[in-house]
């Protein structure tokens, strides 16, 4: 049975000379993917909108803001910096059967505990292994969704985790972080379903202050209800039901995906299917007549229609959870990069006439394949009066098929291209790959 203590002795434990190399390899590239997302989504409306927040409340503090040269407390700089790596739904997933939380959510609650510390590069990595483990692990052995619970409800833990483990705290501290944690911030899964809005790109930001708080709290002396997984009215009998995780010396972030295409975890595979028949059978958007995606339980349900309608869409938070509208828009455009979610792009009539010829159904055995490790997608296009068909098991960026550094680089500099020219972003690539030789406070400074 898990219990912060169990937790706690895991991360406590987990050195950096435990990470194999080929882990800290995955982990350095998770940090980069996550950086450059975020320098992608500066100047965003949504993350304008909290970095104003932020800098209200805030005249100085030991983080930086990332995107200019304010400073925060830890809390608040975890709340903003977490919103840009997650905001553009451009961020990593772990794919658990039940569960498919994003452990980039942790990056940054993590980082702003190490420039609190003065951590080194070592320390940052082991801590975000110590994030992605827990986040992992929860997933896979304790899913939440089904009970009504929104992933981030996982993220407030792994983050707590993540950042006791870079401040240092003894164990005791470490529990009573976890414990509060766990205890005071469980988030609803309305968040995802029916009419979406722009909460969904911002609970996990939530999720990381909270983590980082609680954090701060514990260490300072506060105690908190350390049996809240196991103890009465806790976490095992309101939230998950019984479950013990499992942890691994930094191996769950060999199964974490990176996106090839902005867009919503389930719909890789199958924005790639479209991509490639319109492109193979040179098909014109014009003559398409009906898009037909068989898929698994997961993607049907979150983003095929099982949680809501997905063929009202206006907005972007709308979009990149409607599968009727991401196909649309990559069989007509031929991508699905951030140009696809500018609002006079998902309103023009031509995607929003063919969304509505778009069909998603559940398939059991492709349900069955993905619980196996696939990304499966089956996708038939008609148009004028022929029927084309491609089948996907996985995209670029699966943990089957997983991106080189040379594929993320050209992703990174694909996001940051507009902010940074080519010798700053070397920069930062190099330091990124080199952290056992850097700090967080290096990798900080260059995210002005």
């Amino acid at each position: 049975m898990t219990t912060t203590g169990g937790i706690s002795d895991f991360a406590l434990e987990l050195d950096y000379d435990d990470l194999s190399a080929e882990t800290r390899d995955a982990l350095e590239r998770r940090v980069l993917d996550s950086v450059g997302i975020a320098v992608g989504a500066m100047g965003s409306e949504t993350t304008e909108k909290i970095r104003t927040t932020v800098e209200s409340m805030n005249d100085d503090g030991a983080c930086r803001l990332w995107g200019s040269d304010r400073r925060a407390s830890p809390p608040d700089a975890a709340m903003l910096n977490t919103a840009l790596v997650r905001y553009l739904d451009y961020m990593d997933s772990y794919l658990a059967p039940g569960e498919t939380p994003h452990p980039s959510d942790n990056i940054a609650a993590v980082v702003a505990c190490g420039e609190l510390a003065d951590a080194s590069g070592e320390e940052l990595l082991t801590a975000v292994a110590v994030a992605y483990e827990v986040q992992g692990a929860l997933a896979y052995a304790a899913p939440v969704r089904n009970k009504g619970w929104d992933h981030v409800t996982h993220t407030v833990i792994s983050a707590a985790a993540g950042a006791a483990k870079i401040l240092d705290l003894d164990r005791e501290q470490f529990q009573n972080a976890v414990g509060i944690a766990a205890t005071a911030h469980n988030a609803l899964r309305v968040t995802r379903t029916g009419g979406i809005n722009e909460w969904k790109g911002v609970a996990s930001a939530n999720a990381a202050r909270n983590a980082v708080y609680s954090v701060l709290l514990a260490r300072d002396g506060l105690e908190g209800p350390t049996d809240v997984f196991e103890g009465q009215k806790g976490w095992m009998q309101v939230v998950s039901g019984e479950f013990d995780a499992e942890f691994t010396s930094g191996g769950r972030v060999h199964d974490v995906m990176a996106k090839k295409y902005v867009a919503e975890t389930y719909a890789q595979s199958a924005v790639e299917a479209v991509i490639e028949l319109v492109e193979s059978e040179e098909i014109d958007a014009d003559d398409i007549d009906l898009i037909r995606l068989d898929t698994f339980a997961g993607a049907k349900l979150i983003i095929g229609g099982g949680e809501g309608s997905r063929y009202k869409v206006r907005t972007k938070a709308q979009a990149d959870h409607s599968l009727p509208y991401m196909l649309a828009v990559a069989a007509i455009d031929r991508d699905v990069s951030t140009a696809q979610y500018e609002e006079a792009r998902i309103q023009r009539e031509d995607v929003q006439s063919l969304l509505e010829h778009v069909i998603v159904e559940e398939d059991s055995e492709l349900t069955d394949r993905f619980e196996e490790g696939e990304m499966p997608a089956v996708v038939e296009i008609e148009a004028d009066d022929e029927r084309y068909r491609i089948e996907k098991d996985a995209f670029p960026g699966h943990p089957n098929d997983p991106m080189s550094w040379e594929q993320l680089e050209g992703k990174f500099e694909t996001m940051t291209r507009d902010r940074y020219d080519d010798e700053h972003r070397e920069r930062i690539v190099e330091t990124v790959r080199s952290l056992d030789d850097s700090d967080v406070a290096e990798l900080v400074s260059l995210l002005d």
